[in-house]
């Protein structure tokens, strides 16, 4: 993890407010997904380092989905491990994961935000789900839209509906209004 000092203010909230994402019983649950998926035994150590070269998580979206990250790179250097993270989002989110769950590369090899990458892999299971994978099943089904018919006269009924979310206009008027009349003061 990247050594940063403590930061005041507005900085100290947003560290906060990351550190609440973070979910260890995901996480956990997590592990036992991506082992079960892969089938080898999650490595020992904190999940960010685990999962900072990439590897893991390209080879869990080839699993998911074949062929869907083309290359995958071995090397310990910077460059291809952070190629290899941004590989595995794009195939992500090509198969369904939302934007908003989605995490910036940096988030996982600086190690500055791993509650955001927990939250990916939560809707990377969920995406699996809906793609129908048969294998282990990580978070719940995500709810698919139910689509509603109306008849015309159904759609018509509703235009006579005025709906009381604007407010009321009852008793008002425009007296005691000035409309471009100077005002009188004595």
């Amino acid at each position: 993890m990247a050594s940063r000092p403590d930061g005041y203010g507005y900085t100290a909230d947003c560290e906060k407010t990351k550190a609440k994402k973070y979910n260890a019983e995901l996480e956990q649950e997590e592990r036992a997904w991506i082992s079960g998926i892969l089938k080898k035994p999650f490595p020992a150590g904190s999940f960010g380092d685990a999962l900072k070269s990439g590897v893991i998580l390209c080879k869990l979206m080839n699993a998911l989905q074949h062929g869907s990250v083309k290359k995958i790179s071995e090397a310990s250097t910077a460059f291809p491990q952070m190629e290899n993270i941004s590989n595995f989002l794009s195939a992500a989110k090509k198969y369904g994961v939302a934007d908003t769950n989605l995490f910036q590369t940096a988030d996982l090899y600086d190690g500055t935000n791993i509650g955001q990458v927990v939250v990916c892999i939560d809707g990377l299971g969920r995406a699996a789900q809906k793609h129908g994978f048969k294998g282990p099943v990580l978070g719940v089904k995500e709810a698919a839209g139910e689509a509603r018919h109306f008849t015309e006269e159904q759609k018509r009924s509703g235009d006579a509906i005025i709906g009381l979310q604007m407010g009321t206009s009852a008793g008002a008027n425009q007296s005691g209004m000035n409309m471009g009349k100077l005002r009188g003061v004595q």
